[in-house]
C-alpha cells in the first residue's frame, strides 16, 4: 500500500530533525560510574515519534542523532546511529499511533499500572545505581559552553520514582488510559536503542567499555520518557492539528 506524506510530515520531518540534533548537542553530563557521556537527546527522539509517528520519527531520530554525532566530532558513531535511533524513532511511532487498540478500558489501566511501576523501579535502581554523586555537565554549543558539577543524591531519584509512579498510575486511571502504553512503546523503542548501541559498540567498533554505556543508554531513555510524554501532549494540546488524521477507531467500552 502506497503510504504518501503530507505536507505537515514533510515539514515537521525538517523541524524536529534540527530539534533532535540540537538537543542531542546542547546538553552533555559527564557521568563517572560508567564513563559514559549522557544526553537529552531521546526526548526530541520521542515527542517527534509520539507527535507525528513512525516515519518522521524515524527520519528526525535518525537523521538528526547522526548530524550531532559528526558536528561533535564523533563520526565513528554516525552510521550505527543512524540506523539505531532510525528505528528506535520508526518503532516508538508505530507502536504508539498504529499497533495497539484495546477494546478495554480496564484493559488500559492494568497498563498503566503495570507500566508504572516497571518505570519507577527503572529510576530508582539506574539512579542510585549509576547517576547518583558529583555529575559533570555542559550546556551549550562550542565556543559557547557552560561547563560545571552538580551534586545528585540518592533521596532524589526515590523521589521522583514515586513521582513518576503516581504521575503514569494516575494519568491512566484520570486522564488518558493510554498514558501506559506510551510507556511502554518508548521502553520497547529505547531498548532497542541500548541493545543496537552495544552491539554496534562490541562488534563493529571493539570498545571493551561497551557494557559501561549501556547504563548510560538506560539514563537517557528514562529523561526523554519523563520528559516527551507531558511535552507531546501539551503540544498537540497548543497545535491539535499537528498529526496526520487517520480513520476513527471505536473508543475503548
Amino acid at each position: 500500500m502506497e503510504y504518501k506524506l503530507s505536507n505537515n510530515e514533510l515539514a515537521a520531518m525538517g523541524v524536529f530533525t534540527a530539534f533532535v540534533a540540537v538537543s542531542t548537542m546542547i546538553v552533555n553530563a559527564y557521568v563517572p560510574a560508567t564513563k559514559g557521556f549522557f544526553n537529552v537527546g531521546e526526548i526530541m527522539v520521542y515527542t517527534s515519534a509520539i507527535l507525528m509517528g513512525p516515519i518522521v520519527g524515524s527520519f528526525a531520530g535518525g537523521v538528526g542523532s547522526m548530524l550531532a554525532d559528526v558536528s561533535l566530532g564523533y563520526t565513528v558513531y554516525a552510521p550505527g546511529t543512524l540506523i539505531i535511533k532510525g528505528i528506535e524513532g520508526f518503532i516508538v511511532g508505530y507502536l504508539v499511533q498504529y499497533r495497539f487498540k484495546p477494546d478495554s478500558k480496564n484493559r488500559l489501566k492494568t497498563i498503566s499500572l503495570a507500566a508504572g511501576l516497571t518505570f519507577a523501579l527503572l529510576v530508582l535502581w539506574g539512579g542510585t545505581e549509576y547517576f547518583t554523586g558529583n555529575l559533570e555537565f555542559t550546556i551549550g554549543i562550542a565556543p559557547s559552553i557552560i561547563t560545571g558539577i552538580i551534586t545528585v543524591p540518592e533521596i532524589f531519584w526515590a523521589a521522583i520514582a514515586i513521582m513518576s509512579f503516581i504521575f503514569i498510575f494516575s494519568a491512566g486511571l484520570y486522564l488518558d488510559p493510554k498514558i501506559g502504553w506510551l510507556v511502554i512503546a518508548i521502553l520497547i523503542g529505547g531498548g532497542e536503542m541500548i541493545v543496537g548501541y552495544y552491539i554496534y559498540e562490541t562488534i563493529v567498533l571493539g570498545q571493551v567499555l561497551a557494557l559501561a554505556e549501556v547504563f548510560v543508554n538506560i539514563g537517557q531513555v528514562t529523561i526523554g520518557l519523563l520528559v516527551a510524554i507531558p511535552l507531546s501532549r501539551s503540544i498537540n494540546r497548543i497545535m491539535p492539528g499537528i498529526r496526520r488524521p487517520r480513520a476513527k477507531t471505536a473508543e475503548p467500552k
